[in-house]
């Protein structure tokens, strides 16, 4: 790999692999669940935070917004409650938790009033992955999850009713995996993909060998190509 500025991860490369140049960030980054049970420095959550408030939107609407506990704070144990039980096990050992919520309403501008939006939870993505690949940069890692207590959440962080609760992310340092109860020692290590000729199509949605229910290509429509 060369023409980049970062190296890659050799720990993360034993699993990974890309088939085409890419810069090693984004190979490198990923979601292991053993964390110190450190405290982080406020600055570093705040320049993670700003990696994300530059991202992308729909109109610049920037939809994002992020509540947050460090580990010393007050609410933390209010926030790991907010996790369901298995994600509570490891992510209490994490520096910071931080829950992603997006507004549903494109705002009202003039005299149109505020409409639904059907990007915020595509450029709320685009704002976690910034967060994510910048905690990497700072040795940091990033694990997002889906397995949280979304009612509650709403209710405990008075999250507005146009908005959607998108994630949890918890933000550490990697530490040692058998920290880990042995069940998820065996998962710890980096998660591999699907091979680009299996997501990115020329000219038409391809196949899906997998899935009965996606459209076959017309090869009749094809001509002599």
């Amino acid at each position: 790999m060369t023409g980049f500025a970062r190296q890659p991860d050799r720990t993360v490369w034993e699993f990974r692999s890309p088939d085409h140049p890419v810069d090693p960030l984004f190979v490198n980054r990923w979601s292991p669940r053993a964390f110190e049970a450190k405290a982080m420095p406020e600055g570093d959550l705040y320049t993670v935070l700003e990696a994300a408030r530059w991202a992308p939107s729909a109109y610049n609407i920037q939809p994002w917004r992020f509540i947050y506990a460090m580990r010393d704070d007050a609410h933390w144990n209010v926030f790991l409650g907010l996790l369901d039980p298995f994600n509570a096990s490891w992510a209490k050992n994490a520096s910071a938790l931080v829950f992603l919520v997006s507004d549903t309403l494109t705002p009202a501008h003039g005299a149109s009033p505020a409409q639904p939006s059907r990007t915020h939870s595509f450029d709320a993505g685009a704002a976690w992955a910034q967060l994510a690949l910048q905690a990497t940069t700072m040795g940091y890692q990033a694990h997002a999850m889906a397995g949280i207590h979304f009612d509650e959440i709403r209710q405990r962080l008075a999250v507005p009713g146009n908005y959607r609760v998108e994630i949890a992310i918890a933000i550490g340092r990697q530490t040692d995996p058998r920290d880990l109860p042995p069940a998820l020692q065996e998962r710890e290590m980096p998660s591999s993909r699907l091979p680009l000729e299996e997501i990115a199509f020329s000219e038409r949605f391809a196949r899906d060998p997998d899935n009965a229910d996606s459209v076959p290509l017309d090869d009749s429509a094809q001509g002599d190509q």
